[in-house]
């Protein structure tokens, strides 16, 4: 018994080695952050970049859109209008909006369509936004986010001086509820385990692709000649597929960047929505790589909640050496997310609740695996295939 344990002591170990390395080596290579600019530039890209459209989805938003669109209109960018899809919401999203429209001709509602055959909600309002945007840039951000008055004359400006026909923000994250902040950054720091550091998704000559779908800003040219979001019409995780295509393509510059508080969302409020949220599409990062999705379900799950209960058993066995090792490695492991949360932005005491959150994370990882084998998921009352 004394011996099993050891040997799994060390298995766990070298996961957590592996894992603090890791972590600490993505944040030391993470460069890129969006800087807030002068005002006297952001004003002078009004005349450079031209009309900017903001298209917003929005399904069922009663309870933030105000919050969103009002922090657009606030923008210093001289040159913006701010589209909203009403994707056929059945609460007081449209009326929040035309309130909103009556006073302020820079914002535009329009009522979604019935979803098409073969298309996902999201792209569809992405979609119907994009044929009556009139900008040169198209900013897609999602209806749980605020913008700063800053925030796209700094995204311009970062784009234009760097020549990208692309560029995708990481927002800060808002964690209030227990829920949020215990299980949101072990989550989202696994997203950033498993893309690696900013730089590689930077690097042209890197398969590593990834957007962040609460904030885009793509020129209307390369977005028209990469297909849109008609071609990823069929996918949940549309904003992963666009930064795929625009990789793959290779005609274009993209770039994934910190938003360095200019932008923030709150995602879920509840445990109910994280589980739902990442349960929708966590598997689609190893879609048609069974090898991979068992290897990286197999290392979470060492990572947590293999190992908690592991040391739960060595204590009770009153084997002192193996706890001490658990404990130590389990220590270790948060430590290197922590360091990695912190360059990030994340809550500082989100890298100690990893025993918790990873054992949630791996959960989420496994249930969505077996959805999307079985079929598909349901999200915002529709029911979509696995792509």
């Amino acid at each position: 018994m004394i011996a099993v344990l050891w040997y799994a002591a060390l298995v766990c170990l070298v996961v957590d080695c592996s894992f603090a390395l890791r972590s600490i080596a993505i944040a030391r290579r993470s460069h890129a952050a969006l800087r807030r600019a002068q005002d006297d530039t952001v004003a002078g890209q009004g005349d450079a970049a031209g009309l900017v459209s903001v298209i917003v989805p929005a399904r069922n938003e009663e309870r933030q859109i105000e919050a969103c669109v009002r922090s657009l209109l606030s923008m210093r960018y001289p040159r913006l209008e701010v589209i909203v899809v009403d994707d056929r919401s059945d609460d007081a999203t449209a009326s929040i909006v035309e309130r909103i429209a009556r006073d302020d001709d820079r914002v535009r509602l329009v009522r979604g369509e019935e979803l098409p055959a073969g298309w996902i909600g999201k792209p569809w309002a992405l979609e119907q936004g994009t044929r009556v945007a009139r900008g040169a840039w198209l900013l897609f951000t999602d209806a749980d986010t605020e913008h700063e008055p800053a925030s796209i004359g700094a995204a311009l400006v970062y784009a234009r001086e760097r020549g990208l026909d692309a560029l995708s923000l990481l927002t800060e994250q808002t964690m209030i509820t227990p829920a949020e902040r215990i299980v949101l950054p072990s989550i989202l720091w696994t997203i950033a385990f498993g893309t690696g550091p900013l730089d590689d998704v930077n690097d042209p000559a890197r398969e590593n692709a990834l957007f962040n779908g609460q904030y885009i800003l793509i020129a209307r040219s390369a977005y028209d000649a990469i297909g849109g979001h008609r071609a990823v019409r069929g996918e949940i995780a549309e904003d992963l597929e666009l930064a795929r295509r625009f990789k793959a393509d290779g005609r274009f510059r993209t770039a994934l960047v910190g938003a360095s508080g200019l932008v923030r969302t709150r995602m879920y409020r509840s445990f109910r929505e994280i589980w739902d949220g990442f349960v929708k599409n966590f598997a689609l990062g190893v879609r048609g790589q069974p090898l991979l999705a068992s290897a990286a379900l197999l290392f979470f799950a060492l990572l947590s909640p293999v190992q908690p209960l592991l040391l739960i058993v060595a204590l009770a066995a009153g084997a002192w050496g193996v706890a001490a090792v658990i404990a130590a490695g389990m220590l270790l492991a948060s430590v290197g997310a922590g360091y990695g949360m912190r360059r990030f932005g994340f809550p500082r005491a989100g890298a100690w609740w990893l025993p918790v959150g990873g054992a949630v994370l791996t959960a989420i990882f496994a249930t969505s695996l077996v959805k999307h084998a079985r079929g598909g998921v349901t999200w915002r009352g529709r029911r979509y295939p696995a792509p």
